[in-house]
């Protein structure tokens, strides 16, 4: 469960499920190729987290020509402004500069402008623009006209919908915002963005020592309570702020939500989502109920939480943009060669997308992105570019007769028109399967003044709506030709990741090489404002800005791996801990299920001691027995390859049936193991994800490996099918994670502490 390879990787098809066919050559040669080794991320415990250290420096970040010094000075052989705003920037960082102008050139970066090569739109009908703006006028916190957006908008900085500042303290020393900010009422991306990172505090960035200093009780999980580093920022929020969110962006949602049939909002799932994710820390919810297990309330109300904090990313950004370009519009009427160098005027990135949501399968994408379109405001959507495309190729049949402005009520989302009908597959495979399971998309979205388009060149786009394997996909193509690259991805400020859990199950190595890529400095200038580019962009910083959100059913040694390493958002961290159940109430057989503890001294060595344990002390057992209808689950992939080739030097009778398996080889498999012509069957996880077979003729279970998908356990263990019925399984104190999920947290924290190594349940 993507703890193979993922470099290199070749997208074929894939024919398990027949919608969701991508990869599996590779992924099953990936997975050969290192299931001799030890697998780190298998265990309910991380590895050790390594420090990579930033050395500090006294002197300004540019005293050594970095690649953007090199890249002005060449621009300054052709240009002369720029070449005198490199002049004037180097002598500001020397402490030379006898007088600062605040006027810019007027240049607009094609990475935060609509200016392109597109017949089907002019640059009039788009943001940010240029032009002669008039004066604003301040009216309080009234709205524009729907009909378009007036060039009062230019210049104002948002006094219809400031907030105050919600930034914390945080335990890596980055300092509290003044009080002058906090008497601004800055926004809580104003506080975000316009914070300047020291050496110092980058240097204790990497060092990633996270410590969560507080906990408050989750509204709506009894059993949960959110925890996060730092000063506790999660609070009542006032609602005449509009809790930080533009008054557009505001106005529209409370609209829907009360046509929807909502009647308090400011008590609502979604709303208290909002000012989770709106805090900009990076959030790690992984007990999200998904809305194919009759989770829909919770699942919308995050979806729509993640999708209002994007577009109000999305249009302060522009309105930051926008408000600056009005600005050095007037300065160049009075003086065309004078050059803003003022700090304030620093508000691009290296490229225009600034949003990136990361989704499992095509359906998914589908609601994600017809629910943006819902909650955009009317003045921006009254054109919705290619939609028909979008709905043929991320939809089915049935989709296409839906309406795209259907109303949905309030925490009841249409996932899909797959509806549980008469199946022998559960209930949630066919919600989550039935429509478009394709594994493999990337859509650019840009937003204009009116008008919103889908397909939009991802230089130009505002977010990109992609999956894990699509965005490999186009990594590895620019590794393979130069030609080619991904700097879109350099500027990423918000990055969500939505149903973890499904993407475990494709391959989580993608999504990690995936993140790994975002925001290292580009290759290419594309048109880039260079000095319009924000300071920490210039400095590499750029990863400590960006905002994380990690949603999931439930938690993996994988997930927490990324969420600990990979995302070290300056602001802080929260994440949700939740007590779990177990699941043992739902195995209905009366059969007894013996736990055998194996002991592992570290995590380098977990897997090694498993197999060790499973040949040395279980194998034997089934080799002396003369009964078959012995089947051994297994997790992962790697641990299957690992059994099987054991099995062979055995010379014992076995088949398979593994996620990577062609149909007919499955079904001979099963009639042979049901016939008893063959002894052992070896099943893994990720067969019964794809497939939920009923597999019969089970006598004797074991698990080699508890699921990582709790359901799973009283599925396969409730199709034992004998008189004298017995399920084994091996666990180590590296299983914690899984363990709690399917006996319980309490005991499962007694079986991995008790003196004793073996348990019964029944």
């Amino acid at each position: 469960m993507g703890k193979q390879s993922a470099q290199n990787p070749r997208f074929g098809k894939r024919k398990i499920p027949n919608k969701f066919n991508t990869g599996r050559k590779t992924r099953r040669l990936e997975e050969e190729n290192v299931a001799h080794r030890p697998s780190s991320t298998s265990s309910g415990e991380l590895p050790k987290e390594e420090s990579n250290g930033v050395s500090s420096e006294d002197k300004m970040v540019y005293k050594e020509p970095s690649m953007y010094d090199k890249l002005l000075m060449t621009l300054g052989s052709s240009s002369k402004s720029v070449a005198a705003a490199y002049k004037q920037r180097k002598r500001q960082e020397e402490g030379l500069s006898d007088s600062e102008t605040d006027e810019d050139d007027g240049t607009e970066s094609s990475s935060d402008s609509d200016e392109e090569d597109d017949s089907e739109e002019g640059v009039d009908d788009e943001f940010p623009m240029k032009g002669k703006p008039k004066d604003p006028e301040i009216d309080g916190i009234e709205e524009q006209s729907e009909d378009a957006e007036t060039e009062d908008d230019l210049e104002t900085s948002d006094f219809d919908d400031q907030e105050s500042s919600d930034s914390g303290v945080h335990d890596l020393g980055i300092s509290r915002p003044s009080a002058v900010e906090a008497s601004m009422c800055l926004s809580s991306f104003d506080v975000h963005f316009g914070h300047k990172l020291t050496k110092a505090e980058v240097e204790n960035l990497s060092k990633k020592k996270w410590k969560y200093e507080w906990e408050v009780p989750a509204v709506g999980m009894s059993k949960g309570k959110w925890a996060g580093t730092g000063e506790c920022f999660i609070k009542d929020d006032n609602p005449n702020s509009g809790y930080g969110l533009k008054l557009k962006l505001y106005k529209h949602w409370l609209d829907v939500y009360n046509t929807s049939g909502g009647n308090n909002f400011h008590s609502s799932r979604q709303r208290l989502f909002f000012s989770l994710f709106n805090s900009y820390r990076d959030i790690l919810h992984c007990n999200k109920k998904p809305f194919y297990h009759r989770g829909s309330d919770e699942d919308a109300s995050a979806m729509d939480a993640y999708i209002m904090h994007c577009l109000n990313h999305v249009f302060r950004t522009r309105d930051l943009v926008m408000k600056n370009d009005a600005k050095v519009s007037k300065r160049q009427e009075t003086d065309d060669n004078e050059i803003l160098a003022d700090d304030n005027f620093l508000d691009h990135g290296f490229t225009r997308p600034k949003v990136l949501i990361i989704l499992p399968i095509a359906s998914i994408a589908l609601r994600v992105v017809k629910r943006l379109i819902q909650l955009t405001p009317s003045a921006h959507k009254v054109n919705v570019e290619h939609m028909d495309r979008f709905s043929r190729e991320f939809g089915t049949e049935e989709d296409h007769d839906n309406e795209d402005e259907k109303e949905i009520p309030p925490g009841g989302h249409d996932y899909g028109n797959v509806k549980p009908h008469k199946s022998t597959k559960p209930g949630d495979f066919q919600v989550l399967f039935g429509g478009n399971s394709k594994d493999d998309f990337m859509v650019g979205i840009k937003f204009t003044k009116r008008s919103i388009k889908l397909y939009s060149d991802f230089y130009t786009s505002d977010m990109i709506v992609a999956s894990s394997v699509g965005l490999l996909k186009k990594i590895d193509e620019a590794k393979v030709n130069k030609e080619k690259d991904v700097d879109y991805l350099s500027s990423i400020e918000v990055l969500i990741v939505d149903h973890a859990d499904v993407i475990t199950m494709q391959n989580w190595n993608f999504l990690k090489s995936v993140v790994e890529q975002l925001n290292h400095i580009p290759s290419k200038q594309h048109g880039t404002d260079v000095m319009r580019i924000r300071q920490w962009y210039l400095d590499g910083y750029a990863s400590f800005y960006r905002q994380t959100i990690l949603l999931s059913y439930y938690s993996t040694p994988d997930i927490n791996s990324l969420f600990n390493k990979n995302c070290n958002n300056y602001h802080g961290k929260a994440k949700l801990v939740h007590e779990h159940k177990g699941v043992l109430p739902k195995v209905v057989l009366q059969v007894r299920q013996i736990y055998q503890r194996f002991d592992a001294d570290s995590i380098e060595h977990f897997d090694d001691a498993r197999f060790e344990y499973f040949t040395t002390k279980v194998f034997p057992k089934i080799k002396d027995s003369i009964e078959g209808g012995i089947m051994i689950f297994i997790s992962s992939y790697l641990e299957y390859v690992r059994v099987r080739n054991f099995l062979k030097s055995q010379s014992a009778s076995f088949c398979l049936l593994h996620e990577y398996a062609e149909q007919s080889d499955i079904s001979r498999a099963r009639v042979q193991f049901f016939e008893g012509k063959r002894k052992i069957m070896l099943y893994t996880e990720r067969s019964h994800f794809y497939h939920r077979y009923k597999i019969r003729g089970i006598q004797n279970l074991i698990i080699y490996s508890l699921p990582e998908r709790k359901e799973f356990y009283p599925e396969v263990v409730n199709m034992l099918d004998a008189h004298d019925m017995a399920c084994t399984v091996l666990f180590s104190h590296f299983d914690l994670l899984r363990l709690e999920r399917i006996v319980g947290m309490a005991p499962a924290k007694r079986m991995v502490t008790s003196k004793m190594s073996m348990f019964s349940f029944s």
